[in-house]
């Protein structure tokens, strides 16, 4: 291949001054992830990608360069761009809290019987300077990881390259940060949860007298198989209808974000959708070129099953890589990582009908 050519395919076709351009405000939305936590940052993406889809759906914003997902405007400008784009100020976010978890004095300590502090990604790190700078640098190894994504691997069988990115930077910084990369089971294997269920405790790190649960649900109220399957039911439900019935891919994943708000505020058993009612958008539109009449009431149940889908792949996801890590990685960025890649194989083979919002 021409060096010229892979230069700009790797670029996203920006040239090196515009790569430095969104590289730079990559770093900062990286360090305001950290600052103000990973998970209001991520409340703040649903905000925003409400704004801007409706925005898009009275004619007040168009496509910009640098938009992510096909998104266009201020959703991808800037709720999957470098201000609060997942793959960059929510795992920039992720980042400083495993960073700032083996740092005397940059977050509280862990309490008896409670997660490892590095999981604490509703915790503001404030303005350490190394703290922010941790979630800087992973700001911008996110833009670069899915840039690379985008135009490079996704071309040949499209999927979710800021799910993946966010997925990914995850496991890295565990290495990078010397956590084990998926933990030890406790019980029967990965996939077991009976301990938490019985309260099994291990002693936390450096074996003090500090209690920590053997195993630790992402989410307490939200991880047997059938409590999931029908919260994916539900969820994938609404997402198709509102992809459906007003042409936007990204409204459902908005609304489910922002509602985090209210998790992030202590408000129990808030469960977390998004995951869910993006698949479900994403599986309804992906079968059906013209959703009216009975085509309609397909799409529709098709968003069903790829909501469930989507919320058992992030359930198996967190029992295999949150549950028994120190860090968070991410259920459902490997959800939709995982949900969108099966409908990029299935574009391929000609079984779908478009590979929606994915890079294809």
């Amino acid at each position: 291949m021409d060096p010229v050519l892979l230069q700009i395919d790797v670029l996203g076709g920006r040239t090196g001054v515009e790569f430095a351009y969104w590289l730079i405000a990559a770093f900062a939305g990286g360090c305001f992830g950290a600052a103000i936590g990973a998970l209001p940052a991520f409340c703040f993406t649903g905000f925003t990608v409400i704004a801007g889809e409706a925005a898009n759906a009275i004619g007040l914003s168009g496509a910009g360069s640098g938009a992510e997902l096909g998104a266009s405007g201020l959703t991808g400008l800037v709720g999957f761009g470098p201000v609060f784009g997942p793959h960059i100020a929510f795992a920039g976010g992720a980042a400083a809290a495993a960073y700032a978890a083996k740092k005397e004095g940059a977050m509280p300590p862990q309490e008896d019987g409670g997660y490892h502090p590095g999981k604490d990604i509703a915790y503001a790190l404030g303005t350490r300077p190394d703290v922010l700078a941790v979630g800087g640098v992973f700001g911008i190894m996110g833009a670069c990881i899915n840039i690379l994504a985008s135009n490079v691997v996704a071309p040949v069988v499209g999927f979710d390259t800021v799910g993946f990115t966010v997925f990914t930077s995850a496991l890295i910084h565990r290495l990078v940060f010397g956590y084990s990369l998926f933990g030890s089971p406790g019980g029967n294997g990965y996939l077991d949860m009976t301990p938490f269920e019985n309260g099994q405790e291990v002693a936390a790190d450096g074996g003090t007298e500090v209690m920590r649960p053997a195993v630790e649900p992402w989410l307490p109220h939200q991880y047997k198989w059938g409590n999931v399957a029908m919260l994916g039911l539900v969820g994938g439900l609404l997402g198709g209808f509102l992809v459906i019935t007003t042409g936007s891919m990204f409204l459902s994943f908005g609304i489910s974000a922002a509602s985090l708000t209210f998790l992030n505020l202590g408000v129990e058993k808030i469960p977390v959708t998004h995951h869910i009612t993006l698949s479900g958008s994403a599986g309804a539109a992906a079968f059906v070129v013209d959703p009216t009449g009975t085509s309609q009431l397909v799409a529709l149940l098709l968003g069903g099953a790829f909501g469930v889908l989507g919320g058992l792949v992030g359930e198996a996801g967190q029992r295999v890589f949150y549950a028994h890590g120190d860090t968070h990685v991410d259920p459902p960025a490997f959800a939709l990582f995982v949900v969108t890649i099966f409908l990029g194989v299935l574009t391929v083979a000609g079984v779908t009908v478009r590979g929606v919002y994915v890079p294809f």
